[in-house]
């Protein structure tokens, strides 16, 4: 029952911030940065709350999600102070949620992320102003998993942890392109008929990215490829491929971050939130309503160096036995 609850608990909150705080809310004020400002500020003093209030992390679940379901009954037509409320919310579930993972072994994690995905993908199409009883639903189920979540925390999930730095800049490519994609109604892949391999090639990332294994640098490397492959068929005018690549990859690097993610405490996940979470998703909002997105290939070439270098340095300290 626990595990159940925990699968689901994962699932739907990462399901609501997709739909409706990153997607939702931005399409309904017509991605006026602005207008939308107050929803990251919320996040931003959020994630940092989640660490400071002092109480269990249970009832701290539980009191953000009781806001977020409060806030949700007036979405879409959310004033400024009802954005921050709901940013708090939301800025302030993702690091204990990404905690709570700590609980979590291989196959939760891999059905939680299956089912929001999935879940995501189908119901991305439906219209942002008609998402408030989904957002309601989702909202509800997750509060009803909280209270069946299991206390022993044991983490599970080992991998090797990866720089901040490295991080961003995977969110902040993942963000870019999405939001263009979002815009650009020549290559939509999400609302030209590819949900099935979307969701599809969602679920096979994840399976990759828990089954197979490689060491840090091949993970970052294998990352950043499919990224720049993800970008030039974005380029190229290619939908169907792109429908393959780009939910692989952003599979992949998900389970790839939340793997290193649970091995911080909850302090040092409310400040890595600010910089994954907000920092670079904004950034890379801001680039593609800027219509700047032409000029990501450059940060390519830049991560190549650094993992190049990073692989040259590895080696020469890497002793040679004859």
């Amino acid at each position: 029952m626990q595990r159940v609850a925990l699968t689901f608990f994962i699932a739907f909150e990462l399901c609501y911030y997709l739909l409706i705080a990153q997607t939702g809310i931005v399409e309904y004020f017509s991605s006026n940065i602005v207008l939308i400002a107050p929803l990251p500020i919320g996040g931003v003093i959020g994630s940092l709350l989640s660490f400071y209030i002092k109480t269990s992390n249970h009832h701290k679940i539980k009191l953000f999600l009781s806001l977020q379901l409060l806030m949700t009954l007036f979405y879409p037509n959310l004033s400024v102070l009802f954005l921050f409320l709901l940013g708090i919310s939301v800025g302030a579930l993702a690091p204990l949620l990404i905690n709570e993972l700590k609980r979590a072994n291989v196959f939760v994690l891999g059905m939680a992320l299956a089912i929001s995905y999935t879940a995501g993908t189908f119901l991305f199409t439906y219209p942002v102003e008609q998402r408030g009883n989904i957002a309601i639903a989702l909202t509800l189920i997750t509060l009803l998993c909280s209270l069946f979540l299991p206390d022993k925390k044991v983490v599970q999930l080992k991998s090797e942890p990866f720089s901040l730095f490295a991080m961003v800049l995977w969110i902040f490519l993942d963000s870019t392109l999405f939001e263009t994609l979002s815009r650009d109604l020549s290559v939509s892949i999400w609302r030209d008929g590819y949900s099935v391999e979307i969701a599809l090639f969602h679920i096979l990332g994840v399976v990759a990215a828990l089954t197979l294994t490689f060491h840090k640098n091949q993970k970052e490397l294998i990352i950043i490829s499919l990224f720049a492959l993800s970008y030039l068929l974005y380029f190229m005018q290619e939908p169907l491929l792109l429908s393959f690549v780009y939910p692989f990859v952003i599979s992949y690097y998900n389970v790839v971050i939340l793997q290193s993610l649970i091995q911080k405490e909850l302090k040092t996940l409310a400040v890595y939130m600010v910089f994954i979470g907000w920092f670079a998703s904004g950034a890379g909002l801001f680039v593609a309503l800027e219509n700047l997105t032409i000029f990501v290939p450059f940060l390519f070439f830049l991560a190549s160096i650094k993992l190049i270098s990073t692989h040259f340095i590895h080696t020469k300290e890497t002793p040679c036995i004859n």
